[in-house]
């Protein structure tokens, strides 16, 4: 006999986005989100290019999903890994495209192959049956209406696991809202706490403004992240910031807005693998690893502000 609170459980740990596809409003979302493609503004590039027509933006992206890789990645932060790996499926292009971007063969130079919103479900299934805790969208941003016209096909050949919205943190507002309820782990990257930082190594000065937008909503939808009795991420939002050298990135600025705005159990990933590719070398004031002092500073940073979760 199976226990009322194992019950309880399992469907309190149910993915979101199986519900909406039950109640019918999956369909109407994958009609809304397809719409935008038509004149996109997935992201607050806004380039109003119609991909359907073969048109590409800013993000080079057209009107088919391109992945570069699908795999259990075990270098995940270890609530989406724990002993069978996320799911991660990398999509090629990036809105942002940083200038010391680690995946720019991916991001920049448009490394993968293109594939069917049928064979990306297959890929959710494949992951899902291989063990995986999740199925991580990794650069997901510019595929937003591609990815959830796959789930319904996904979710009627039996995924129930928690989907990861891997991303840069420079998103739309509205197409964010229109996740709510299908997304259960939002996993952004703070990357600039300032304009000219934005602007500088993202040609995004409205970078710090709209991040803080999306991650209001993020934490609207999800809260902080909540982990099951083994320690595996099911719900929550799981923030990503990279430090930088000489302090580019506004750790304490991010750090400060997150306990303050958000919540001080918010789970901060704080990073010290930055290293100087891709562009980089074009600015010499990132054209070096941070220091281990630097990366003490911005763990102190961070503990300073109330942050405790995560690294």
């Amino acid at each position: 006999m199976v226990a009322r609170s194992d019950i309880f459980l399992k469907e309190m740990h149910r993915p979101a986005y199986v519900a909406l596809y039950e109640k019918g409003e999956l369909h109407n979302r994958i009609k809304t989100l397809g719409e935008i493609l038509t004149s996109c503004c997935l992201c607050p590039r806004a380039c109003t290019v119609n991909r359907l027509e073969g048109e590409q933006g800013y993000c080079r992206a057209g009107a088919d999903v391109m992945i570069s890789s699908a795999f259990p990645h075990f270098g995940e932060e270890p609530p989406l890994v724990g002993n069978h790996g996320s799911g991660t499926i990398f999509f090629t292009h990036c809105n942002l495209r940083c200038v010391f971007c680690q995946n720019y063969d991916i991001s920049h130079q448009g490394e993968g192959k293109p594939i069917t919103t049928s064979e990306l479900a297959q890929y959710m299934i494949g992951l899902q049956r291989g063990g995986c805790h999740n199925i991580n969208f990794v650069t997901p941003t510019h595929y937003v209406p591609q990815i959830v016209a796959a789930l319904p096909e996904a979710v009627e050949l039996g995924l129930t696991v928690p989907l990861v919205y891997n991303c840069g943190g420079y998103e739309s507002l509205e197409v964010i809202k229109l996740l709510d309820g299908i997304i259960d782990i939002y996993m952004p990257d703070a990357k600039f706490a300032r304009e000219e930082a934005g602007a500088r190594y993202g040609n995004a000065p409205d970078y710090p403004l709209v991040l803080q937008g999306v991650l209001l909503e993020m934490h609207r939808q999800v809260g902080d992240l909540m982990l099951d009795e083994r320690g595996i991420a099911w719900r929550g939002l799981l923030i990503r910031h990279l430090v930088m050298p000489q302090g580019v990135a506004g750790t304490k600025e991010i750090c400060a807005f997150i306990a303050q705005r958000l919540s001080a159990h918010s789970y901060v990933n704080i990073m010290d693998q930055y290293r100087p590719l891709c562009r980089a070398g074009e600015w010499p004031e990132i054209d070096r690893q941070i220091s281990s002092r630097e990366y003490r500073e911005a763990l102190e940073i961070a503990a300073a502000e109330g942050l405790h979760r995560g690294f």
